[in-house]
């Protein structure tokens, strides 16, 4: 297998080698290491990686991956971090429009019939920059023996990987991770892994977020160590009963043995997991104990049953489970230990998980647990003032602190995944989620505020679909057992068309009690009896709102984007909340949104430390202030609407219970 720059302009290639997903359950060498939440199997890259930075591929030392190439020029850069903030490009804050229009004449691949190979490329642009990255390490002596992979959590946005001079893969989805199979070319000293990294492909065309438009290696890399009997995913299905006493557990663990590879895929193939190469499913010996912990740490069950490929706990009856909400969220835990054959531990795994019963009636109302569900929501953009959308865990956790505080109870994850530790802070925090999709393609089909949909992605196009729904796969299956996830969002502001719906169908094919999201159908009615199980709208007025579940009623109503938090807005926000008592299939809404986006430089006349908004560097096309919506600062300095916030929705917060 060898690496292809052309892949940049290629839509039906996003992914080559990688990994398939799976859930992000925890795992460890023996239960000692479990208890302590410490694991051997885990180890970080992040640090001081060698690195060049060119203006485009032609420019680029193709050859860097080699083990004997020549880095003159190389300098530092800090992993995780955007190569902008480090300075070796320009930063550049865009809100709807795609970044090159006006520079350059692009449109995507698939999409217009006189245009089938798509108009412009990346891999041959003049400016497209590249990230050259690399690191020499050393194997962990405990991971010696091991199968072993490099986990990115994050990557801006196209990424080659070679370990010890071999290519192991390709990459395109910037906010979720990416794994690859690094064990046929370990060794245990002096292990070069380069990344190639560029800011644009035809990623570009789905991630038309409104946001600065950063690059790089942005979030944690790590070596995984995988013992040779291990659980590779873990599906948990908690299902309260009506009476909401009684919960029955059902969970299967995919077990992957020292004979197991990945495929190498380049579609959504990836979903089908992993592929026995060398014997049969039935080469898995050894025991599988399953242990379930409730809320307060202690044992309730445990069985012991042969491993097989798929491995499944079924039917677990428990009485009186304690159930996850937004002001109790009880979390139970389940533990999987693996012996082999020769009844010597291999691993212990574990994730925690949560019962819950979330029900869309017939007469379109929402329940969560038997109570009305209301959604006092905020939109939250991953933002630190300092190192953009690379933020830290005491980020995350004074962000759960702010929402607790003003009465906050879901974030809506616009509009990509988030930092893997955000949904386990959420579901131990009662912060309900809806999580986003990594899809927004605002500037296809909107220009100029005005609808064109002519060159519309996704769209109705089969090669687009397969790459968004390889997304939608992606998230789901890194964090479907997360409690606080109430509902998938199939993306933001894309349009409608089959290649969306495709998307709604995946999500409800899983069967999981979820309910499923997205606003942009309002622009094309045309599916919406296809797309989305709730009326979403953007800034909708409250009369507007008012006159939909009054009139039509056809779907639970919800604000996915409102009061727009600029300057010294969210005036008339009581309007909004009022609506609760009026109307039972009000669900509420996302407040546009949680922090300003906004870089703190030091002003060279005055020496000071100053927040710079959109178009304070020069950047064009730009939307200026625009990045600044946010209900607190880009320090978390709360604005004056914040007194709004958590008196309004402490409001509905008390009249439901304190369970809103």
């Amino acid at each position: 297998m060898k690496a292809d720059i052309r892949w940049l302009d290629d839509a039906s290639v996003f992914r080559v080698g990688e990994m398939a997903a799976h859930s992000d359950h925890a795992f460890y060498a023996d239960a000692a290491e479990a208890d302590a939440g410490a694991s051997s199997l885990r180890a970080s890259l992040d640090g001081e990686w060698d690195f060049k930075w060119s203006v485009n591929s032609a420019s680029r030392p193709a050859d860097f991956y080699k083990e004997d190439a020549d880095l003159t020029g190389f300098t530092k850069i800090t992993v995780p971090g955007h190569m902008e903030i480090a300075g070796f490009d320009r930063i550049h804050y865009i809100n709807t429009m795609y970044p090159w229009e006006g520079k350059y004449y692009r449109r995507p691949a698939d999409v217009l019939p006189e245009h089938p190979e798509g108009v412009g490329t990346f891999a041959d642009a003049d400016y497209n920059p590249v990230g050259s990255y690399r690191l020499t390490f050393d194997l962990p002596e405990q991971m010696a023996g091991k199968r072993i992979a490099a986990l990115f959590e994050g990557v801006e946005q196209a990424m080659f990987v070679w370990i010890n001079g071999e290519f192991v893969g390709y990459a395109e989805d910037s906010f979720t991770p990416s794994e690859f199979d690094l064990t046929p070319y370990i060794r245990n000293e002096k292990n070069i892994l380069a990344v190639e990294v560029h800011k644009r492909s035809t990623a570009a065309f789905l991630e038309d977020q409104d946001f600065f438009r950063f690059s790089g290696i942005f979030r944690s890399v790590f070596l995984i160590a995988r013992p040779k009997l291990h659980v590779e995913d873990l599906d948990i299905r908690p299902v309260v009963l009506e009476e909401l006493s009684t919960g029955v557990l059902n969970a299967t663990a995919l077990l992957t043995s020292i004979w197991d590879s990945v495929k190498d895929v380049s579609g959504i193939d990836a979903a089908d997991g992993p592929t026995a190469v060398i014997g049969e499913p039935d080469r898995i010996r050894g025991t599988v104990l399953f242990s379930v912990y409730d809320p307060d740490g202690q044992p309730i069950f445990e069985q012991s049953v042969p491993a097989s490929r798929k491995t499944q706990l079924s039917g677990l009856v428990l009485r009186g489970v304690k159930l996850w909400d937004h002001g109790q969220p009880q979390l139970y835990k389940l533990r999987v230990t693996l012996t082999d054959r020769m009844d010597r531990l291999t691993e212990v795994a574990e994730s925690t998980f949560g019962f819950r019963r979330l029900v869309l009636r017939e007469d379109n109302t929402v329940t969560l647990n038997g109570r009305r569900l209301k959604i006092l929501g905020v939109n939250r953009h991953e933002w630190n003032a300092k190192s953009g959308r690379c933020i830290t865990m005491d980020d995350m956790r004074t962000d759960i602190a702010i929402m607790k505080e003003n009465n906050i109870n879901s974030v809506r994850t616009c509009h990509y995944p988030d930092r893997m530790e955000w949904y386990a802070l959420c579901d131990e925090n009662g912060i309900s989620m809806m999580a986003e999709t990594n899809m927004e393609t605002h500037g296809s089909w909107m220009q100029m505020g005005q609808i064109h949909a002519s060159w519309n992605v996704p769209g109705c196009s089969f090669v687009w679909e397969k790459a968004v729904l390889d997304r939608a796969n992606t998230m789901y299956e890194w964090f479907k057992n997360h409690p606080a996830i109430l509902f998938w969002s199939l993306g933001n502001e894309s349009y409608a068309g089959t290649a969306i719906a495709a998307m709604h169908r995946f999500f409800k094919e899983k069967n999981d009690g979820r309910l499923v999201h997205y606003e942009g159908v309002v622009m094309n009615r045309e599916y919406e009896d296809e797309i989305s199980e709730v009326e979403s709208r953007m800034y909708a007025t409250p009369q507007e709102c008012a006159e939909y579940m009054e009139k039509v009623n056809k779907k639970p109503f919800m604000v996915c984007e409102y009061m727009h938090c600029m300057g010294n807005s969210l005036g008339g926000f009581y309007e909004y909340t009022d609506l609760f008592a009026k109307y039972p299939t009000y669900l509420g809404g996302y407040i546009w949104d949680y922090a300003d986006q906004a870089i703190e430089v030091t002003d060279p006349v005055t020496g000071q430390k100053v927040m710079r908004y959109g178009g304070d560097f020069d950047d064009r096309p730009s939307d200026y202030e625009f990045s600044g919506n946010g209900i607190v600062f880009a320090d978390r300095t709360p604005k004056p609407a914040m007194q709004e916030v958590r008196y309004l929705y402490g409001r509905e917060a008390q009249e439901n219970g304190g369970r809103a």
